[in-house]
């Protein structure tokens, strides 16, 4: 394990780094951490590459603040440049999966010299307000500041696996990361047609709007591809890990076609 700090707020940011090879930047989803990664096979997959893989800040071992100003994007963007300097990467692939994806593609638009390639599961560039219970489900953040970890897990069906990630949260850290996450905007679509980098993008058929708005980034950007997962959902995209890294394989090491 390591951490370093955003030098902008001082929050402490963790991280491990496994591997050798071409760089590799995994960002989670909400109330997940880096743990997801390694226990769905994808740092195995990657092997021959340098894989990084974050806490956000509110997540894992990471700062986790209690003020919804302390998630703006702005932070969280900082927080990945801070690994990246911190391990003397220049610029690397970004994956994320969900709010990590999200947090890719504004660190795309912020410093696309640091960002090589973009691969996005389950994501979108667009403003969440709203939308949010829809993952979760309606009353998630009552829920959270009522009842705290127990009620947002009692709110949903989870897999035990899922159901243990989210329970080792902080409740009141989750609760201000998604009250600022539902004020926070998108980005324009100009800026996303502005993207030039290779960029693969994932959704489940049966997750309808992170669907619609990764194809819809694939038509803007003019080196995205689009992949849709037949039958996953929001929650179950992650987990289609064979599926998943057989495109992202080649795509990665430059022998894919758009």
């Amino acid at each position: 394990m390591a951490e370093t700090q955003n030098p902008r707020d001082g929050s402490t940011i963790s991280y491990d780094i496994s591997g050798q090879g071409p760089a590799i930047v995994l960002l989670h989803g909400s109330a997940l951490s880096r743990a997801i990664w390694r226990g769905l096979g994808y740092v195995k997959g990657l092997e021959g590459f340098t894989v990084v893989r974050i806490d956000l800040r509110g997540h894992g071992r990471s700062s986790k603040p209690h003020r919804p100003q302390d998630y703006a994007m702005d932070l969280l963007v900082g927080d990945v440049v801070a690994v990246l300097d911190a391990e003397q990467l220049a610029s690397a692939v970004i994956m994320g999966y969900s709010f990590g994806a999200r947090v890719a593609f504004s660190l795309a638009a912020a410093a696309p010299g640091r960002v090589e390639k973009l691969v996005s599961l389950g994501g979108t560039f667009k403003a969440q307000g709203g939308q949010i219970a829809e993952v979760f489900f309606e009353g998630y953040l009552q829920a959270l500041r009522t009842g705290g970890m127990q009620a947002f897990v009692d709110g949903q069906q989870l897999d035990p696996q899922t159901r243990f990630a989210f329970m080792n949260n902080d409740a009141r850290a989750l609760h201000a990361y998604f009250e600022r996450t539902e004020i926070e905007a998108g980005i324009e679509e100009s800026v996303v047609a502005s993207l030039e980098l290779p960029a693969l993008l994932f959704a489940g058929t049966r997750d309808r709007r992170r669907y619609l708005d990764s194809r819809a980034a694939a038509e803007l950007m003019p080196a995205a591809r689009f992949v849709p997962l037949e039958g996953r959902t929001h929650g179950s995209t992650l987990a289609a890990v064979d599926e998943v890294l057989a495109q992202l394989l080649p795509f990665l090491q430059g022998e894919a076609t758009y």
